[in-house]
């Protein structure tokens, strides 16, 4: 279904609705007061973005000095061009291990490429250790939000999901309580697994280290007590030099939940002893979007959901209504670049307010982007009857006789219209939106009659 229709389904819980657009405005509104008490916020964001627009000027070179550090520190590196070779890179790693189950941390990524049904086809248990991605996979949901995968559920919602799946008091709805028996629930599948992965936040190509941000610390859990670890990496998350880092955690935590730096950024440069560490370095599309001069700009992302928390149309319509592993504003962008056709209706979504720009820690032109998509969507793939209407509108906006006679008959055809032929299912314009009380004459008229 198109996002319009997908929105449409979302909006019908109009309370629901309200409440996901007041919480998200919230996180935005803490963003806002905490980026206040930084007096060279605007320079912090200057630089990441100069950093940001280094690493893909130069993207090859700093893979190839990543890879080369990353080997001499003991990590084996693998290269995927997609989400199929990921995945296959991934179970062959599980199958080498006779390993059966694995713990897994917050991994977009992995989402990207639809790791998890993979795995599970292949008979490997996959446990989602975030509490959020715990939730909404017990859903068997995809996450809704990049940052806040469960921010469309409320606490009823998961005091009855985990009444049914972890047996907890029935109508307990105490945060505290949920979040202890989520602990046991996971303790279990921690001490019992031999293959930890986790997403990237950071790769070091000066060092061959990663960093992984968490507010929970399951990825460190989960890690620490895994013999293996497997860490999936978009190429586009390298960072030059180790010194570039403090930029970015300054940035990251701040931007996406407005709080001063994510409880564990967790450095990883060499397995402990007797232990595997492992890195998929995934392209997945990205060198493909690296080669659009109007689009490249996408790939500075930090994956910190600051345009998702400020968009109007995101907080209104929910992430499901966009269809893709990313959703909001840049997803808008990203999505198209990966099947143009599935997500031509992305970057319609969006009021071209300017407000996913404002709020971009990297300084993305996040609205301009959307709006050039919309040029190269509506050369592909545009509506005969939306052509049609703009040919005959611009037929009647270059010709002052038409546009006076088409006036003075849309005047009276509104009087004497009846409402059925303007608010019916098939005109979607009418859904939401009433007319106006037709002028008894045009500007032209009034201006003649008034200011001659």
């Amino acid at each position: 279904m198109s996002h319009p229709q997908n929105a449409a389904e979302f909006l019908k819980n109009q309370a629901k609705a309200k409440w996901h657009d007041e919480t998200l405005w919230f996180v935005r509104d803490k963003r806002d007061r905490i980026s206040k008490t930084i007096p060279e916020w605007e320079n912090l964001r200057n630089l990441a973005s100069q950093i940001k627009d280094n690493v893909l000027a130069n993207l090859g070179s700093y893979l190839e000095q990543f890879e080369q550090n990353a080997i001499k520190n003991g990590i084996h590196v693998h290269w995927a061009k997609d989400g199929d070779e990921h995945n296959r890179i991934v179970l062959d790693i599980l199958q080498k291990h006779h390993c059966t189950a694995i713990v897994k941390s917050k991994s977009i990524l992995t989402e990207e490429c639809h790791l998890n049904p993979f795995l599970e086809k292949n008979g490997v248990e996959v446990v989602d250790t975030d509490l959020g991605e715990r939730i909404v996979q017990l859903l068997h949901q995809p996450p809704s939000h990049i940052v806040l995968p469960a921010i469309h559920l409320k606490k009823r919602e998961i005091s009855e999901l985990f009444h049914e799946k972890l047996q907890t008091e029935k109508g307990n709805e105490d945060p505290t309580y949920l979040t202890h028996a989520a602990r046991l629930h996971l303790r279990e599948k921690f001490l019992g697994a031999k293959v930890a992965l986790t997403g990237v936040n950071f790769g070091i190509a000066e060092t061959g280290e990663f960093v992984v941000c968490t507010n929970e610390g399951n990825a460190d859990m989960g890690v620490h007590l895994a013999d293996v670890h497997v860490a999936c990496m978009g190429i586009e998350k390298i960072l030059p030099r180790r010194k570039d880092l403090g930029i970015f955690l300054r940035l990251l935590a701040r931007s996406a939940t407005g709080q001063p730096v994510t409880n564990y950024n967790s450095h990883f440069r060499s397995p402990a002893p007797g232990k595997e560490l492992h890195i998929v370095l995934v392209d997945n599309g990205r060198t493909a979007q690296l080669a659009r001069e109007k689009f490249k700009n996408s790939l500075k992302c930090i994956r910190c959901g600051a345009c998702m928390n400020t968009c109007p149309i995101y907080r209104r319509s929910g992430g499901y209504s966009y269809g893709s592993t990313v959703p909001g504003p840049i997803g808008s962008i990203l999505s198209p670049g990966l099947d143009m056709k599935k997500h031509s209706t992305l970057p319609f979504a969006s009021t071209l307010c300017g407000s996913c720009s404002d709020v971009c820690p990297v300084k993305i032109n996040i609205h301009e982007q959307l709006y050039e998509w919309r040029q190269e969507i509506t050369k592909t793939h545009g509506e005969l009857g939306k052509g049609l209407s703009m040919w005959i509108a611009a037929g009647i906006f270059k010709s002052p006789l038409a546009y006076k006679i088409s006036g003075g008959l849309m005047r009276k055809a509104l009087k004497v219209l009846p409402d059925s032929l303007i608010y019916h299912p098939i005109n979607a314009w009418g859904k939401s939106r009433d007319l106006p009380e037709a002028p008894k004459e045009s500007f032209q008229q009034w201006y003649q009659k008034n200011r001659s």
